[in-house]
């Protein structure tokens, strides 16, 4: 029993379960005022879990992971070269408007 409540906290407090893909490598964050001559493709709307049990997670492993996924979703959805945050994150879930700058 003490190796589970061990593994969920080691869960709480950080661990990333989403991974960047080789091509999410190539798509950056950037801000509304660096993709003002950039082609906007569309939107990706992203979603992780900010609790394990009862659990709060990490806020940054959050935000780390709801990034990743909107890179690698610019990437191999839309051929998008930059994301950009709309919001910000509220129960484990971010938009972010997908642009193609180069």
């Amino acid at each position: 029993m003490r190796r589970v409540w061990i593994a969920a906290l080691g869960l709480a407090t950080g661990c990333a379960w989403v991974q960047l893909s080789s091509g999410g490598e190539g798509v950056r964050v950037g801000t509304a005022a660096e993709v003002s001559e950039c082609e906007k493709l569309g939107v990706a709307s992203v979603n992780t879990r900010d609790t394990v049990g009862i659990f709060s997670r990490n806020d940054r492993a959050v935000e780390r992971e709801l990034e990743f996924m909107a890179r690698n979703e610019a990437a191999f959805e839309l051929q998008g070269d930059t994301v950009v945050p709309r919001g910000p994150e509220s129960d484990g879930r971010r938009s972010y408007d997908i642009y193609r700058c180069r």
